[in-house]
């Protein structure tokens, strides 16, 4: 019998921010498995930031997306056929062919998942790339040491959620979070472990922040750039570090986006500014799992998901996150 798969595809590329339209839903057939290959019904997809700069036709540290062809991305499914004696039927593995109801790939793609640890979308969201991007910002990229104060922005999304318990696990005296409007402030506070919160649609993040650490901050998690990243570096301390994780402010730019006008008082400060790319440090996974899987396992770890339902709702789910619509990880659940 064949079987029929359901894939998005990448319909237009966009110019500012993407609309419903640049997307579309198809269906193919699913073709025969070769030696060494596994088909993955996949029941968990990501949609994350980074995805927007893969729409246009620009060279970056990932490949673009091709007009017409099924996009990818994180996720997590159910092994329904395999050809290898290393991935059975019935594991549940994590891989990067999301987008699409049914997988096809190398056994060798694919990561086998312990649901018995977390729940298969942990591996989306703490246990994946956005919760190991908040462990590696905080202790190599930005290391937090004991007493000092940290400033993360988008701190109700999916590595800010989980930054903010970090931080105070690895001994900051102080933790404070931007996020947009009164409803994510108060949760920073309530269930991410922040000591306060700035609403950067409130006011000004400068003013926020000053008030908020009036005598400065050691550690910033930048996922925003623009005014948050400016603000950050006219409130760092002597000796004080930025981990340069996102800048989902200029993601749907047309133009170049001018830097922060007081970039030069990192020389002043003796500070540091660093990029981190995740793909880098995927070998400490193991380190990362094995200490988040205890944290959440005994709740001192507190994740949330925020989920749309259906693969024919997932351009929704990504247009609504890049909005930031979500707390927590945004998941599309198949």
């Amino acid at each position: 019998m064949t079987l029929v798969n359901r894939e998005i595809r990448l319909a237009a590329r966009p110019v500012g921010e993407p609309v419903p339209t640049d997307f579309e839903l198809v269906s193919a057939e699913v073709p025969a498995l070769a030696e060494g290959q596994i088909l993955v019904r996949n029941t968990w997809m990501s949609v994350d930031p980074y995805m927007r700069g893969r729409m246009d036709d620009v060279e970056s540290y990932m490949p673009q997306f091709e007009l017409g062809a099924p996009m990818d991305g994180a996720a997590v499914g159910e092994v329904v056929a395999s050809r290898s004696g290393a991935v059975p039927v019935g594991a549940t593995v994590v891989h990067f062919l999301g987008w699409r109801e049914y997988a096809i790939l190398d056994a060798a793609a694919a990561t086998v998942a312990d649901t018995s640890l977390a729940p298969a979308q942990a591996y989306l969201g703490a246990l994946g790339t956005t919760g190991l991007t908040a462990y590696v910002a905080l202790t190599e990229t930005a290391p937090v040491r004991e007493g000092d104060v940290v400033f993360v922005s988008a701190a109700a999304g999916a590595v800010g959620s989980v930054a903010g318990q970090l931080a105070r696990r690895l001994g900051a005296s102080r933790v404070i979070g931007s996020a947009g409007g009164p409803e994510k402030t108060a949760k920073l506070v309530s269930s991410f472990g922040y000591d306060t919160a700035i609403d950067y649609r409130a006011g000004s993040v400068a003013a926020q922040l000053a008030e908020a650490a009036p005598d400065g901050v050691d550690v910033y998690v930048d996922n925003v750039g623009g005014d948050h990243l400016e603000a950050a570096i006219g409130a760092l301390r002597t000796g004080g570090r930025i981990a340069m994780v996102g800048a989902i402010s200029a993601y749907n730019a047309t133009e170049a986006v001018p830097g922060p006008s007081n970039l030069f008082r990192l020389a002043a400060k003796n500070a540091t500014l660093r990029g981190i790319l995740i793909n880098f440090y995927l070998d400490r996974f193991p380190e990362w799992i094995g200490k988040a899987a205890g944290w959440l396992a005994d709740g001192s770890l507190h994740t949330e998901q925020t989920v749309v339902e259906g693969l024919a709702e997932a351009p929704a789910a990504f247009l609504a996150m890049m909005r930031g619509a979500n707390t927590g990880k945004m998941l599309v659940k198949l």
